[in-house]
């Protein structure tokens, strides 16, 4: 085992989690983020954990990508789409998002049209040449885009993931200072527009991206970065650096992997994760591992590049809660984040939040937030409340009741839209609650999805940058190949994956992770012929792949076709194991008392509140209780038992 530490940091939009991981013990720490320099928060935990100037490993989940992308501020990118084909990504799908508004605003196209540019290099559908690139015509290019003073260039043409050359002879001659992305390396596969996004992004984001890695890498030389990709596996800084597009869903990849990593130790598999942060609240469906799509969103765009297959809401603790025009009650997608914060941060934030509504009914300690770290103003949030329960025409109390049950709609139909539309009845799974609000909500959901059981991992609150440890490093790799299922030679496929994989593998090795500790998985990307979706089954003979992708699309969709089976993409997934995360059993448990018992305004009775490390092991505690620790508090609501598990994961199982 590597000596040196191994930290994970994971910045999210209220908060910067740590987790130090020495061998022997895990250290957690929390420290408010600063979303204008988000580097500045990581070097202050860094100070604080005392570990500025020594030997350790840095993995990170970054939210620079995502912020940026969100809000519109990325970099000033040049387009580049061969002759007739400068609008593509303007046109889009043509799919409208309000059907029936007769008016509708029509969306800011993603790159201005002064800012796309045409060129020749043409190829048709079979890789045939249709119109050449000439060098001076290269050159002639290369002079528009200098005019047109661009920090980025972004290069798709037709059908380059058949043949590149074109694309590369256009990048030779572009200078070195631009960043530049071409779509046969970040996308190669079908589909002009979904590539042509991906390509853009990743050109549009990668100088904010590459700017703060390179920023964050100085700040904590000598010691080395890695960065969690949205895929749940790990990679180099230096390479993620030119990467941004793949990097959208950081951090709550993280947070999947420790759920897992937790979960095989409280003895669950299949899990119904929901993660719940200051800013939004993301769930997932994992049954043993996490389970990737390639048909992910980033606001209004596609994202077509592998992530974890999650479903993400605007509601979390800081989430705003107002009266609308209609005089109805509203929560979300706003949010306080971290600078104002919730009004009961006491940082100047005047507007109820989801944390300021619990805080209300007593189910957040002002004494006992982050372990005692932060004392939270019980006046300001009541203030805040009661301007809201004017609005509304109530008391106070009630307005923090409806305030807590519209989030709680809001997640509850999340939950459902990962689980119930795709056909998986929730009971058979285990809702699993983490980040720092999750833990007050999860029995709630619970009982809206018919859910019996819940697992609330130790260190929930920052379980996200627990994961960063926890991951694999590791590529996703995919290169498009049309064509009948059952016309295709299965030698033929395997030996295409075989070359890709070796692509994976030669950059694992250059990041020093040697090639006898990395696993290959092969898949294939399958639809019926005429479809324009597909779904990804494992790499197998062809009638025998068929059968798989019958039954997935009958699971997925209530039924299956007669159709030919098509083949689109190939698929080469490569991990390499993390650091060995090993954490202490905590036999025996605490001191077996209650820290204290106190009055909740909703409550007819009084209620204990434990510390998580003062609960015995494997003893039944019924609800209604509140167990807090150093990083998040959880609510066991009435009809719930709880119970520790030697791991310090709390489950909970309904009466």
């Amino acid at each position: 085992m590597d000596t040196r530490c191994w930290l994970g940091v994971d910045t999210g939009g209220t908060f910067t989690d740590f987790v130090c991981f020495d061998g022997r013990q895990l250290r957690i720490h929390k420290v408010l983020s600063t979303p204008r320099a988000p580097e500045r928060a990581i070097l202050q935990g860094i100070r604080e954990l005392g570990l500025e100037g020594r030997d350790f490993r840095l993995v990170h989940g970054s939210t620079v990508a995502t912020n940026a992308a969100l809000e519109g501020k990325g970099v000033r990118t040049v387009y580049i789409g061969n002759r007739g084909l400068a609008d593509v990504l303007t046109i889009g799908r043509q799919a409208r998002r309000e059907l029936y508004r007769l008016q509708p605003q029509r969306p800011r196209p993603p790159v201005p049209p002064e800012l796309c540019l045409e060129s020749g290099g043409r190829l048709a559908a079979d890789g045939s040449v249709v119109e050449g690139l000439s060098d001076e015509a290269c050159a002639q290019l290369a002079e528009r885009v200098a005019e047109l003073a661009p920090q980025a260039v972004a290069i798709n043409l037709l059908f380059s993931f058949l043949d590149d050359r074109f694309e590369r002879q256009i990048e030779r001659h572009l200078p070195a200072s631009l960043f530049v992305s071409r779509s046969s390396d970040i996308l190669p596969e079908e589909r002009e527009y979904e590539r042509g996004i991906a390509t853009w992004l990743n050109a549009w984001l990668g100088p904010l991206v590459e700017g703060y890695v390179r920023r964050l890498q100085a700040g904590v030389h000598p010691a080395p970065v890695h960065v969690m990709q949205s895929s749940a596996a790990t990679i180099h800084a230096g390479q993620a650096a030119r990467r941004a597009v793949n990097l959208l869903l950081s951090g709550p990849a993280g947070g999947l992997m420790g759920a897992l990593r937790l979960a095989q130790e409280a003895g669950c598999r299949r899990l119904l994760s929901f993660d719940m942060g200051g800013t939004s609240t993301d769930v997932a469906l994992l049954d043993g591992e996490v389970s990737l799509t390639s048909e992910g969103h980033i606001g209004p765009w596609p994202v077509c590049v592998p992530m974890v297959d999650m479903h993400t809401i605007g509601a979390g603790g800081g989430s705003i809660a107002r009266v609308d025009e209609g005089g109805m009650l509203a929560v979300g997608p706003e949010s306080a984040g971290a600078d104002p914060g919730p009004a009961c941060y006491g940082a100047g934030g005047l507007l109820p939040t989801v944390t300021d509504a619990n805080l209300v009914l007593g189910r957040l300690r002002p004494d006992a937030f982050l372990g005692g770290g932060m004392r939270l103003d019980v006046a300001a949030a009541e203030a805040a409340m009661a301007r809201l329960a004017g609005q509304m025409g109530v008391s106070p109390l009630r307005a923090a009741q409806g305030v807590v049950e519209l989030a709680n709609e809001h997640m509850a139909q999340a939950l459902r839209v990962i689980s119930v539309r795709r056909g998986i009845d929730p009971a058979d799974y285990t809702l699993t609650a983490f980040g720092g609000a999750g833990g007050l909500h999860v029995c709630a959901l619970a009982e809206a999805l018919g859910m019996r059981r819940i697992l609330v991992p130790v260190h929930a609150g920052v379980l996200s940058a627990l994961g960063m440890l926890a991951a694999p490093r590791g590529r996703q790799l995919v290169h498009s190949v049309r064509g009948l299922l059952r016309e295709q030679d299965a030698e033929a496929l395997l030996q295409r994956l075989r070359q890709l994989a070796r692509r994976g593998e030669a950059e694992l090795v250059a990041e020093g992770v040697e090639a006898a500790d990395i696993t290959t998985t092969f898949s294939l990307d399958l639809r019926y012929r005429g479809q324009s979706y597909w779904l990804n089954v494992p790499f197998a003979e062809p009638d025998v792949a068929a059968a798989q992708f019958h039954d997935l699309h009958r699971q997925r969709f209530g039924h299956a076709l007669e159709n030919e089976v098509e083949l689109v993409n190939l698929r080469a997934g490569l991990t390499a194991a993390g650091e060995p995360l090993v954490l202490q059993q905590e036999a025996g448990g605490g001191s077996g008392r209650p820290w204290q018992r106190v009055r909740m305004s909703d409550e007819p009775h009084v209620v204990e509140v434990w510390r998580r490390r003062d609960l015995p092991v494997d003893r039944a505690c019924p609800g209604p209780l509140l167990v807090i620790d150093e990083v998040a508090t959880s609510w066991v609501a009435r009809g719930w038992v709880l119970r520790r598990h030697p791991s310090g994961c709390l489950l909970l199982q309904r009466d």
